[in-house]
């Protein structure tokens, strides 16, 4: 297995190829966040509870991570997974540009592409999750996932300004052509990529066992246990006020497009400024304190946003306002999450254990996407987002009495044996 040196990640080719490949796919998804809604609120009339519904569907595979993190891990080289997904998401996405074009767009389709999308999603991350750690050694496992957040937090700035305008200037179907483009490009640069396979794992177990042990793995360890509460409680009641979000901004906010996308954009910055100050805060605070500050933060944010009102550059400053604070706070909660469970999970039970993860910790989003969007349908769509704020608050007490809350630094932290 390729070790890097240590000096920075920016000397080493692969982590740059890499980098590459995550950025450009990771500004084309901030496009499709933001066109997709758009396309159902603006084209379709679609009510608050249909648009719950959608955003469901991207996160529905999500209940099939455990499943498939447990195929993923029967194979060596994760790479060509990686790489098909990419190109799967390629095919789907560009289905919605030639649907409209011929006067065939539904409703019907876009729950289609978001769950077909979102299966693809799920196989990248499942794989990435083994992939990471055959590309990145132990000691810049905390650089590395600091740098890679930046990135996504970059692609938070710039991608729903520009995803915005082309919706404004071109039509939402044809920024989906944008994000399409953007998975060829990481589908080539990941191919660039030569990291040794992982040792292969000679267990001729059946899938169901395979995903048992890791079901099993995840919930009887201390550290995962603990971070899979807390991170799903956040998960679930953000979802909330995601799903409503967008369409709160366009009819209760009355901003355009291009407005929205701007406010988002600024909003961002908040999560590159995060990822830069996550390293040098968790040596300052502690991993395990920054986590539970990231965890109380992050979901109240969202309470800004709902008590906007005033003439339109004073709604569209409070948004960005609340979307600054949030990206801040999830920045210092995810990096040092990461970094953590990268450190404590046995080599075999990565994939496995990553899709337990996911299939919880993700699979509860399609439900908080759906309550979401009956309760704004029913209550009210601000009254929606301050019940995601409360709620998220409790996401911290998961933490109460874990070994993550006296966790200060990685260095010590290793996997424990497996049975």
């Amino acid at each position: 297995m390729k070790t890097l040196t240590p000096t920075s990640l920016w000397r080493d080719r692969q982590f740059r190829t890499f980098w590459s490949a995550q950025g450009v796919s990771e500004f084309g998804d901030r496009i499709s966040e933001l066109a997709l809604p758009l396309i159902a609120v603006t084209l379709l009339d679609a009510s608050p509870s249909q648009v719950g519904f959608l955003t469901a569907a991207v996160w529905l595979p999500n209940l099939a991570s455990l499943f498939i993190g447990t195929w993923v891990d029967k194979r060596r080289d994760k790479r060509p997974l990686m790489i098909a997904a990419d190109l799967s998401r390629t095919i789907v996405l560009l289905s919605l540009p030639a649907a409209y074009w011929l006067d065939l767009l539904t409703l019907g389709q876009l729950y289609a592409v978001a769950i077909l999308a979102g299966t693809a999603h799920v196989l990248f991350n499942t794989a990435y999750a083994s992939f990471f750690v055959r590309l990145v050694s132990r000691d810049h496992f905390l650089e590395a996932n600091s740098k890679l957040s930046a990135t996504r937090s970059i692609s938070f700035m710039g991608g729903p300004a520009l995803g915005g305008l082309l919706v404004q200037w071109l039509s939402a179907p044809v920024a989906i052509v944008v994000d399409a483009l953007t998975f060829v490009f990481s589908a080539v640069q990941v191919s660039r990529l030569k990291t040794a396979p992982a040792e292969a794992d000679e267990s001729e177990d059946s899938l169901l066992r395979r995903a048992r042990e890791g079901m099993r793995y995840l919930l009887r360890h201390p550290y995962l246990r603990s971070s899979l509460g807390c991170a799903t409680t956040v998960n679930f009641f953000n979802l909330i006020s995601t799903a409503l979000l967008v369409l709160f901004a366009s009819r209760n906010l009355e901003l355009s497009a291009g407005t929205i996308g701007i406010a988002f954009g600024i909003g961002a910055s908040g999560g590159l400024l995060g990822a830069l100050a996550a390293t040098p805060l968790t040596r300052l605070l502690g991993a395990g304190r920054l986590i539970a500050l990231g965890a109380v933060v992050f979901p109240a944010s969202i309470a800004i946003a709902a008590f906007a009102s005033g003439p339109v550059w004073v709604r569209a400053g409070v948004l960005a306002a609340a979307e600054f604070i949030g990206a801040f706070a999830v920045m210092c909660f995810d990096v040092p999450l990461n970094s953590l469970q990268a450190a404590v999970i046995h080599e075999h039970m990565r994939s496995r254990v990553a899709g337990a993860f996911s299939s919880i910790n993700y699979g509860v989003r399609p439900l908080g996407a759906v309550i979401g969007g009956l309760l704004g349908t029913w209550i009210g769509v601000r009254e929606t987002l301050l019940i995601s704020a409360t709620g998220g608050l409790f996401a911290v007490l998961w933490l109460i009495g874990s070994p993550i809350l006296t966790t200060r630094s990685l260095e010590d932290l290793e996997p424990p044996p497996l049975a």
